[in-house]
């Protein structure tokens, strides 16, 4: 069982989570959708830092002002010499020394999607700043967290569409920097002057080695980004989304399962304050649990799950989800997809990822874990360094 700790802190965490769901249910009823939210974190956020803090720089980025579109980029401190690991504030390109070797070390890129049930979260929140650095170091992977925008202000499918517009930004990204002609000193515009190359991902990231990892309601994301990308094909190219992580995705469906029957009063998120949030998101007159963007087990739900990408997911032992989460995955090894599933013995939803929690033994394993499946699939094919 979990322990006390986490017990009164579910409590404390479920009445926050009542309080807000109905402030933000009033709001929808008596104010205009005329703004965007893409931040509304649970607790404090951090700044970012462009210096090698605790073998991490970030830094932040705003995509579209109408949207509010924001990211976080994280680049691990392996792309620099030792040298310049502590404290350097990194501006990209500085090759890295290795022997003989003098280049650009190139990394995978993780696009991270936050949790909060699609109303909540923030890129920026300690929480996920903290998971985020924690699985850049592990993976060695650039990870770009993304703020997407969030409901009531935003209906589906705008979170969703915001997750599928930041893989086609990297895709952009990857031919701006081939603009450079291998001078990446210089500062690349597109042919309307409307968007600069990105200095950290023109010299370290590799987009044909692109991950998605997701949780709770971000897993949901995470999954229609995937298959987005399956259906786009090679029009994304150099982009190739080659594995997914699902993490206690924030899956439900009108027929409940049995998890859904026993657990609906669970730890941090019980099923009428999830019900509840997907009313937030969906439009009124699509609200449905067999909705595509809620239920994935619902037939004709595209593309063919054999196209999909090897896809890991993680569930806890006292979440009310999990049983469909494991069902899908099931689903996709029927058809021959890699896509094992992890279950953490006393845990409940977000437990690798609320702040509370992140330091717990089995916060810690499920990163470890997600490390190992994941460098499977962005292991290096040929030459890791560009010149």
């Amino acid at each position: 069982m979990p322990s006390l700790t986490v017990k009164l802190y579910s409590i404390f965490f479920k009445l926050h989570k009542r309080y807000q769901l109905h402030n933000l249910t009033l709001q929808a009823q008596t104010q205009s959708s005329s703004f965007v939210i893409t931040s509304r974190p649970d607790g404090g956020v951090v700044p970012s830092n462009p210096s090698f803090f605790d073998g991490v720089a970030t830094k932040d980025l705003h995509l579209d002002p109408y949207s509010g579109l924001a990211l976080r980029i994280f680049l691990p401190g392996t792309v620099v010499d030792s040298s310049l690991n502590d404290g350097h504030v990194y501006k990209g390109y500085s090759p890295l020394t290795t022997g003989k070797n003098i280049g650009y070390k190139k990394l995978p890129v993780m696009l991270q999607f936050h949790g909060g049930g699609f109303v909540s979260g923030s890129c920026d929140s300690v929480a996920n700043d903290a998971f985020c650095r924690r699985i850049a170091k592990l993976c060695d992977v650039i990870v770009i967290a993304v703020g997407y925008r969030l409901g009531p202000e935003s209906r589906y499918p705008s979170s969703f569409e915001d997750g599928f517009k930041v893989l086609n930004w990297l895709k952009k990204q990857a031919n701006l920097a081939k603009l450079g002609n291998g001078k990446k000193e210089r500062h690349v515009f597109d042919g309307f002057g409307l968007s600069m190359v990105e200095p950290w991902l023109a010299a370290h990231g590799d987009p044909s080695r692109c991950v998605l990892l997701g949780a709770s309601c971000g897993a949901n994301i995470a999954d229609y980004v995937a298959r987005k990308a399956v259906e786009t094909g090679n029009l994304l190219d150099p982009v190739k989304v080659v594995a997914q992580v699902l993490m206690y995705p924030f899956f439900m469906g009108s027929v409940p399962t049995s998890s859904e029957i026993k657990l609906s009063n669970s730890y941090f998120y019980d099923k009428p304050m999830c019900i509840q949030a997907w009313k937030l998101l969906l439009p009124e007159d699509e609200f449905n649990l067999d909705h595509p963007a809620a239920n994935p087990l619902i037939p004709g739900r595209g593309p063919p799950l054999k196209y999909m990408p090897p896809t890991l997911t993680v569930v806890a032992e006292h979440d009310w989800m999990r049983d469909r989460a494991i069902a899908y995955s099931e689903q996709l090894r029927k058809v021959n997809v890699d896509a094992p599933h992890l279950d953490y013995k006393d845990t409940v939803h977000e437990f690798a990822t609320l702040e509370l929690l992140l330091q717990t033994p089995q916060a810690l394993a499920c990163a470890e874990d997600i490390a190992i499946w994941v460098k499977k699939y962005i292991s290096i094919r040929g030459h890791e360094f560009s010149y």
